[in-house]
């Protein structure tokens, strides 16, 4: 018989319940040792209650960043109840309440917090004054530059290094993985932080216009040139140029932007006169630029300049530790700026853990957006999820049936398997339809049958 207390409840319902709270709680030893956390840390940093009780809390500071100032030192050294806002790793705004059990001795046994997410209070008073909360150094990292993965961590490592240099680098990987947010982290954390960052995304500029909007152009460069304009190069002086999607820079400008880049000045359109350039270059692209030096698209010399060093940033599907973190830091963000607190039920974030992904962060991004937007319960459910998270699942394997007689016999034996496994598998026919490639028609028509077949 399990455990119960004078309630009446065993300790599993009491841990359930306290689990199926809104707020966060946590519980301490008195060595920094963390005893207990509720599944709410899942909403506010993106780690599992397993992966939170196992991290030590300097490694939680240090390295993920958990929260922007820790209440936890200012508790242990004062012996007192403490109340501070913090913003979490996800970049939620929380209440924290902080309250240290005391022995007979008068010494801190445990500290319990109590942590609530988008509070409404008009006045919070500070504790700034009580030393200790100042944890580690300053994290520059953008808003959505959310990682717990290994690979990541050596992304961000080589950002670090090549921050301060004066080269070129060139960030590579597949659409949507966060080659921009790499940008933006380097510029923040070089000696050019103060200076201008301005993003060029060559897609997006006619051919004909290239020249002017890199350069500038003087007045009366060409027709409707009415004054003198500077370019992109102008607005980044002291600062960064990022070039994304620079396998689309036509030829006829490769040359150009070579020149600017080898010897760091470059020509308005129309001027006579050559200007000195104080830029850093990143230059970004989601196409292998060596196959098309190789088949003549790219140059190759601009290739080698831009090249000088190289960061390659792994897909959302090779770095899977990441997918939690990010989801909930989507959902925490959007239900903030739609005012529709959303949360997902463990069924559908199993599936969303088991889709490949391949528009990466940015797909991740605008289907979580779009669930917060048109869900209308609380709770984010399976039902909710499009046909496209289950169209990438793996389907059910094919059974080894041994069917006796005629060849429609064995087909039907093996239609109906499939249809019945996929039903207590997914639970509905859109899901079904979806898992063996039909139509919802023909999955609602074949459940029926089999399941009424199993019924008689």
């Amino acid at each position: 018989m399990p455990k119960t207390d004078h309630f009446g409840l065993d300790f599993e319902t009491f841990a359930r319940l306290i689990d199926n709270l809104h707020d966060e709680i946590i519980i301490y030893d008195n060595n920094y040792r963390m005893l207990y956390v509720n599944k709410a840390c899942e909403r506010h940093y993106g780690f599992t209650q397993k992966e939170m009780v196992g991290l030590p809390f300097w490694e939680v500071v240090r390295r993920h960043h958990a929260w922007d100032r820790s209440v936890l030192p200012t508790v242990y050294e004062h012996k007192r109840p403490v109340k501070q806002k913090q913003k979490t790793y996800l970049g939620l705004d929380v209440l924290t309440i902080a309250v240290p059990i005391l022995d007979d001795a008068g010494e801190v046994e445990y500290v319990l917090l109590s942590i609530r997410d988008n509070f409404h209070e008009e006045q919070i008073p500070s504790r700034d004054h009580f030393s200790g909360n100042k944890d580690g150094e300053e994290n520059h990292l953008p808003e959505d530059f959310i990682y717990h993965s290994c690979l990541m961590e050596q992304v961000v490592d080589a950002a670090r290094k090549v921050g301060d240099l004066s080269s070129p680098c060139l960030l590579l990987g597949e659409s949507g993985c966060g080659k921009s947010l790499l940008a933006k982290y380097i510029h923040a954390n070089s000696i050019r932080s103060d200076k201008p960052f301005v993003v060029v995304n060559c897609a997006a500029i006619p051919q004909e216009l290239f020249e002017s909007e890199l350069f500038g152009h003087v007045r009366g460069a060409f027709s409707g040139a009415t004054q003198a304009r500077g370019g992109l190069f102008a607005k980044a002086e002291g600062g960064t140029l990022f070039l994304d999607e620079i396998s689309e820079l036509p030829l006829s400008m490769q040359a150009k932007l070579l020149h600017a880049v080898q010897e760091m000045e470059y020509r308005p359109v129309g001027s006579s006169q050559t200007v000195k350039a104080d830029v850093r270059i990143l230059a970004a692209s989601n196409r292998n630029l060596e196959r098309m030096v190789g088949s003549g698209a790219f140059r190759q010399d601009l290739y080698f300049r831009l090249n000088v060093f190289d960061i390659m940033i792994p897909p959302l599907r090779d770095r899977r530790e990441d997918l939690v973190p990010l989801l909930f830091h989507f959902l925490n963000k959007f239900g903030r700026l739609h005012g529709k607190g959303k949360r997902l039920s463990a069924e559908a974030l199993n599936l969303l853990c088991q889709h490949s992904w391949p528009g990466n962060i940015r797909e991740l991004a605008h289907l979580v957006e779009r669930l917060v937007v048109t869900v209308e319960d609380e709770v984010i459910t399976v039902d909710h999820l499009p046909a496209s998270i289950y169209a990438t699942m793996p389907h059910p394997a094919l059974p080894t049936l041994n069917v006796s007689g005629s060849l429609d016999n064995a087909v039907e034996s093996l239609e109906r398997k499939l249809v019945l496994d996929a039903l207590a598998m997914h639970g509905s026919s859109r899901k079904v339809a979806a898992a063996l490639g039909i139509s919802q028609s023909r999955a609602s028509r074949l459940i029926r049958k089999y399941t009424k077949q199993n019924e008689s």
